[in-house]
């Protein structure tokens, strides 16, 4: 009979690429894959290190991994793993630690899943971690993340990310071609293009710093692959979004209107401190770039409150600035310190109380920035794809500029694409929908 593996993953979309290829990897090796709250004789956790709760969390899954099979054997993996490896290893329960680079080769440390008396950790000098290995995610049959770049060459002050995936480095533009075609083979609708910093690919991509392929042409070659019918790009930072990507994409036929851009802080003095590099006027300069060319388009940031040395004058500084920005919505981070970063030695501590409070004014200022937006695209024709769960009698879907929306539950019409005419906004905030096309009928 073949053993059984679950799959727990924390943090990004990258990490749940990476999981569905180590999945892929064990299946090949005989595994049958099972749900995480099945029994499994083996459960690996793909870690995270970007925020405090992440790290608690950990033991939880452990906790719940030990109910399902308290014989079953637990592996680490991913950015915590390389990060603290000793630390999760001490966890009880915990078999197995890998690290960046050893996680794709699980398959050579797991021997017959017999228990360890104590955590045997597999964890390398990040300086070791210069090979590339793709891999995308299918998490459901809408849409899939593909991989295309790790790691990252720049020294934020308050990030972890080059100490737990060392440096830049990018997947061979051949290879990202035969992964999209591969994922287009299966029916699936949507690609998500991930990575540590996505707008730096070509570096690293013959194993060397030297590059060929600029991520203006992984766009464009992109573009030509045959039966996908959206390509979406996840976070880039405002430095790297190029004028001809946004051109490109305004023109693109699979390309969406959808950006991610991080800002991390609406102050000019702050982005200093955390070694950002840009200031606000680049980033509204690219906003308003963006919505010349696309004015329909949704633009999502990341932003950090409670840095070291943020006053009530900087946080209101960034608060004033995102509130005059035509954004879509935020992610909110509140800071939270992390051993071996520059920011974590910094004066002008913030404390706790104070960060929640910038943080629930922040979420309270999405909220009526995503508000905003849907109520200027109501009135709009739109194509949305339906996704594949059915939600209180509702099935939801997104439009090509990421406007959530909902209609009565039709099982036919999952994985689907339909142009609409966005209504309004319900009462828990997605937007009803009217049939354009004439064979849909509910």
């Amino acid at each position: 009979m073949s053993k059984k593996v679950a799959f727990y993953t924390l943090g990004c979309k990258l990490n749940f690429s990476e999981t569905s290829t180590i999945g892929r990897n064990l299946v090949k090796d005989g595994f049958e894959r099972v749900d995480f709250s099945e029994r499994a004789d083996m459960y690996v956790i793909n870690t995270c290190s970007v925020t405090d709760n992440a790290d608690k969390k950990f033991k939880t899954i452990v906790k719940q991994a030990q109910k399902g099979n308290p014989e079953a054997f637990i592996a680490a993996v991913g950015c915590y793993a390389q990060l603290k490896p000793e630390e999760l290893a001490a966890v009880d329960g915990v078999d197995l630690v890998l690290g960046a680079t050893e996680k794709f080769k699980i398959g050579d440390y797991i021997n017959d899943l017999s228990k360890n008396d104590f955590g045997e950790v597999h964890s390398c000098e990040i300086a070791d971690a210069d090979f590339y290995v793709g891999s995308y995610a299918i998490g459901d049959r809408t849409r899939a993340f593909l991989k295309v770049q790790d790691g990252c060459d720049y020294k934020c002050t308050y990030c972890t990310i080059p100490l737990a995936r060392g440096i830049s480095r990018s997947d061979a533009l051949a290879n990202v071609l035969h992964n999209a075609a591969e994922i287009a083979s299966q029916g699936i609708k949507e690609i998500v293009l991930t990575g540590v910093n996505i707008g730096d690919y070509g570096k690293g991509e013959f194993g060397n710093k030297k590059h060929e392929h600029t991520f203006l042409d992984l766009v464009k070659a992109l573009d030509q692959v045959k039966g996908i019918s959206r390509l979406r790009i996840s976070s880039i930072e405002p430095n790297l979004l190029k004028n001809e990507t946004i051109d490109f994409v305004a023109n693109s036929k699979t390309f969406v209107p959808h950006f991610h851009i991080p800002l991390q802080s609406g102050s000019d003095a702050l982005l200093k401190l955390m070694k950002r590099r840009y200031l606000t006027t680049l980033y509204t300069e690219r906003i308003q770039r963006i919505k010349q060319a696309m004015p329909h388009c949704c633009i999502g940031v990341d932003v950090i409150v409670g840095f070291p040395g943020e006053t009530e004058a900087h946080f209101l500084e960034t608060y004033h600035f995102l509130n005059a920005l035509d954004i879509s919505y935020l992610h909110v981070f509140t800071y939270s310190e992390r051993d071996n970063t520059e920011a974590a030695t910094m004066d002008g501590v913030v404390p706790k109380n104070v960060r929640n409070k910038r943080s629930k004014m922040l979420r309270a200022l999405s909220v009526k920035k995503r508000r905003a937006f849907y109520e200027s695209q109501v009135g709009s024709e739109l194509e949305v794809l339906f996704e594949g769960e059915n939600r209180g009698g509702y099935i939801q879907g997104f439009t090509e500029n990421y406007v959530k929306v909902k209609t009565p539950w039709n099982p036919s019409l999952v994985n689907t694409l339909h142009k609409v005419k966005l209504k309004e906004i319900t009462a828990d905030g997605l937007v009803a929908i009217e049939f354009l096309n004439s064979e849909v009928i509910l």
